[in-house]
């Protein structure tokens, strides 16, 4: 209780000292939130690449562009040490969208090629609703975030691709009916559609050039390929046998794959943190220069507790449990505003949200939060408890 009434009695520079350390934790929880959200992100990836071996066409088409023949397909289904290997085909869901403005993954449209979850480590499971089939037709399985953007539910229907502001005469779309909702992954399985692989093809076809349409069968085209290894193959060098015996295909090496997110995340985080760092230290020096104010205010009082017998410890613990205090509550506060903030910004994001909060990162706010008034209270805290009694009382 002594340690609160220390604290009332000087409300302004009490309620100044916290105030620096919310602003510090606030920008810890926000910052740390985003990096939390962009890391589970990067993991998702890690995951699925890492167990994967993605193949396009040889020049390195990317999502959207650059086909493959299907023919493809069998030739490296037929490459030594490969398992099994499924066609992706897959186009945005908002072509030429210019008005949405979205921070996270943008949505698309890809296909569903069932059996690919025994192979794959990133595994995807229905919240309601089934599976689409290879003989589905416009049917969709929709990710979370999709499905909360556009409020559907199963049952309802839905224009995929979905018709933008800017969309041009012949932009073409067609109604898809619900069939399931995907379980919250956060991860890009969240903004994706999923489809029958010909109505991915579909789809395709109809997004390519019109100089393109008439000269190709969508149906013998796919985006890409991914391949999955025998048990006990390395993946790398999987990758190298395909580009090698498959002419019309490049295998990206899930390592380099990897390596390109880990490098991503670590970059993300140096910045976050760094900004979060900066904000904290703003906050350590107001309780450094509180606490400072504080020993200087109260030195007869403190030589009259050194005289009437309380120990150097006792000292140290009190003008300690003063500073980690403020860091509580600057640090509960600081967290409560961030939170807050992201919860808000997130349910206004159509993408699915850029923030995470998680119970780790509530633990570490507050953990530093504390330590932070700690740590800027140590020095004042031991010049308090080595006060000779006699010079305290002596002084005015």
């Amino acid at each position: 209780m002594e340690i609160v009434r220390n604290l009332w009695q000087r409300k302004l520079r009490s309620v100044l000292t916290i105030s620096g350390i919310v602003m510090g934790i606030f920008a810890l929880t926000t910052m740390g939130s985003m990096a939390q959200h962009f890391n589970v992100l990067l993991q998702g990836g890690i995951t699925y690449y890492g167990n994967s071996v993605q193949v396009a066409d040889e020049n390195g088409g990317t999502f959207t562009s650059g086909y493959m023949s299907l023919s493809t397909l069998d030739e490296i289904r037929g490459v030594d040490g490969v398992a099994a290997a499924f066609p992706t085909v897959g186009v945005v869901a908002k072509p030429g969208s210019s008005d949405v403005v979205t921070f996270g993954i943008p949505d698309y449209i890809t296909n569903y090629a069932p059996g690919s979850g025994h192979y794959s480590a990133f595994k995807m499971s229905l919240a309601r609703g089934t599976w689409v089939t290879d003989a589905s037709r416009n049917q969709v399985d929709l990710g979370s975030a999709f499905a909360a953007e556009f409020k559907k539910q199963v049952g309802d229907t839905i224009e995929l691709p979905v018709r933008p502001g800017d969309a041009k005469s012949d932009f073409v779309s067609h109604r898809f009916t619900v069939v399931g909702l995907i379980n919250r992954t956060l991860t890009a399985p969240d903004n994706g559609a999923f489809v029958s692989t010909h109505d991915a093809q579909t789809l395709q076809g109809e997004s390519m050039p019109a100089a393109l349409r008439s000269q190709v069968d969508p149906y013998q085209l796919v985006s890409g390929v991914v391949a999955y290894g025998r048990p006990g193959v390395n993946l790398d060098a999987l990758a190298d046998r395909i580009t090698r015996e498959v002419p019309t295909a490049k295998a990206a090496k899930p390592s380099t794959l990897v390596q390109s997110f880990k490098a991503g995340g670590a970059v993300f985080t140096f910045i976050t943190t760094a900004a979060a760092v900066l904000a904290l230290i703003i906050g350590g020096l107001s309780v450094v220069n509180t606490m400072i104010m504080s020993v200087t205010e109260r030195v007869r009082e403190i030589g009259l507790k050194k005289a009437i017998g309380a120990k150097t410890h006792h000292i140290l613990t009190e003008f300690l449990a003063e500073a980690s205090l403020m860091g509580l509550i600057g640090g509960a506060l600081g967290f409560l505003l961030g939170a807050a903030l992201t919860v808000a910004l997130d349910a206004g994001d159509p993408s699915g949200g850029l923030f995470l909060v998680t119970p780790r990162l509530a633990v570490l706010s507050l953990g530093f939060a504390i330590a932070l008034g700690a740590g800027a209270g140590l020095m004042p805290a031991i010049r308090a408890a080595r006060m000779d009694p006699v010079t305290a009382l002596r002084s005015q």
